[in-house]
């Protein structure tokens, strides 16, 4: 499977069947190669891919993150076999340990030590394979920001899909994966010439995530500071969690991450709610970064 040089990550739970079959045969139309959508509160994550394979005939599909507190080992692999039996091998099982809140709050586990739930899980998958799947190098990338987690990704899967990164972190991931992994990373982006905007846009998006350890560990460990982080986010942070200027500036910032050892970005777009127009021109401007 390839991934492609390109790829989009879009949240997805608040578009409703037609919308997501539209936006996905749009993401195909431009030439992207992979659209990867997330698992929160909304749909389950398994059934939109179904519905995202069912809507394209080419585009690879790729939870970024399927929650492994969400369902078992077995039922995981059972049904990434399945997706991708029943569509031509195109499903990407990306899968991530989440945030406490979302599995102790919203899903009464509790949250385990993130390198022992992970590698037990893939254990499970492993353990789960059937004797026709034997041998078989499962598309399965790990949502994983520190070292740790990278280690466990090269050793064990395709690779990673780093979100709310930089350049920076993406240099320290391609050497700690090593050679011949998918290193996808995420990077939100906003065509904005207006910079207070563009800033105002990504203060809000990048607000619900930085409340939560996972991202606000992370960001410390890769250079930022505790003032980055406060009220807000420093100009300096959201200017790298969210490339802004014009479609020309925004490539130009965007291939620094190849240039960093990424085998694959996800684009994610930034804009304000319910703007699909600029939605649709920044996936347009930039499908041939």
């Amino acid at each position: 499977m390839e991934l492609g040089r390109l790829g989009i990550w879009y949240p997805t739970d608040r578009l409703d069947a037609g919308q997501l079959a539209t936006l996905a045969r749009e993401v195909e139309r431009l030439g992207y190669g992979t659209f990867w959508y997330p698992e929160s509160r909304g749909y389950e994550s398994f059934s939109l891919a179904a519905h995202l394979l069912a809507s394209t005939t080419r585009l690879n599909i790729g939870s970024s993150i399927a929650n492994i507190y969400a369902r078992d080992a077995f039922t995981a692999q059972r049904g990434m076999a399945t997706l991708n039996a029943l569509n031509g091998g195109r499903f990407i099982l990306g899968l991530g340990v989440s945030h406490i809140p979302m599995v102790e709050g919203l899903r009464g586990h509790r949250y385990d030590k993130p390198i022992p739930a992970m590698r037990a899980y893939l254990d499970g998958i492993q353990n789960g394979t059937t004797e026709a799947d034997a041998g078989k190098e499962w598309p399965i990338a790990l949502a994983a920001l520190g070292p740790k987690m990278l280690e466990l990704a090269g050793k064990r899967t395709r690779g990673a899909v780093p979100y709310n990164v930089t350049p920076e972190h993406t240099a320290q991931a391609a050497a700690i994966l090593g050679p011949d992994k998918w290193l996808a990373v995420e990077q939100k982006v906003c065509i904005e010439t207006d910079l207070a905007r563009a800033r105002a846009l990504g203060r809000k998006e990048l607000s619900r995530y930085m409340a939560l350890p996972n991202y606000a560990n992370n960001w410390l460990r890769i250079g930022f500071t505790e003032a980055d982080l406060a009220d807000g986010g420093s100009d300096r942070f959201i200017d790298a969690m969210v490339l802004s200027g014009d479609a020309a500036a925004v490539k130009t910032k965007l291939r620094a991450h190849f240039t960093a050892g990424a085998t694959h970005l996800c684009i994610q777009p930034v804009h304000a709610e319910g703007d699909f127009a600029a939605r649709d021109a920044m996936f347009a401007a930039l499908a041939d970064t």
